[in-house]
């Protein structure tokens, strides 16, 4: 399954064999069971994940109903990078939402990692990068743009989503209601 992991981040930056071992000693694989937590709200971030198979959420739980703030497939990098950078504990948690199969980088021997090679130095700099601009697109999405421009932003650029989570579940991330999801869906 590494292996997969290894050619996305070729697309990313190219890494030479030698770097591309000694990354692989920073990684360890792990399948998660529908539901299971990746990282629970309230404990310290240790790890950027890449998902081999399956699908994830990132969300906050207010007053025990879940917020969704993300979702992420296969070939895509999760972490809380507020915790994971600050070592303070995550305000917020991601589950699997189906049968996930992920790859798991470790902070510590990436950190040491990035000392032994600037090839892994500018892999991990580019994904934090990544995942930076995801979480900062989404929040400007509920600055700039109205529920249904967020719903039609959606359809064309996940339109995948729609077919993998339950409409719950995107009306919560899309901040509105199942109802009005229901209704923008039924007029495209």
């Amino acid at each position: 399954m590494i292996r997969t992991l290894n050619s996305y981040i070729q697309t990313i930056t190219p890494l030479s064999d030698n770097s591309w071992k000694l990354l692989q000693s920073c990684i360890t694989e792990r399948s998660y069971k529908k539901a299971e937590l990746l990282l629970k709200e309230g404990q310290v971030c240790q790890s950027i994940f890449f998902i081999e198979e399956g699908a994830c959420k990132s969300f906050h739980n207010l007053d025990g109903k879940e917020i969704n703030t993300a979702f992420h497939f296969e070939n895509d990098f999760v972490t809380n990078i507020q915790s994971l950078t600050s070592q303070q504990p995550a305000s917020s948690s991601i589950k699997a939402l189906e049968k996930t199969t992920v790859d798991i980088l470790n902070k510590n021997k990436l950190l040491a990692a990035y000392s032994a090679s600037h090839e892994i130095e500018s892999f991990g700099r580019k994904v934090l990068e990544l995942l930076l601009t995801r979480q900062t697109l989404h929040t400007e999405s509920f600055k700039l743009l109205a529920p249904k421009q967020r719903f039609d932003h959606l359809v064309a650029t996940q339109p995948d989503l729609l077919q993998r989570v339950s409409l719950t579940q995107v009306a919560s991330y899309l901040g509105i209601s199942r109802e009005s999801l229901s209704r923008f869906r039924s007029a495209r």
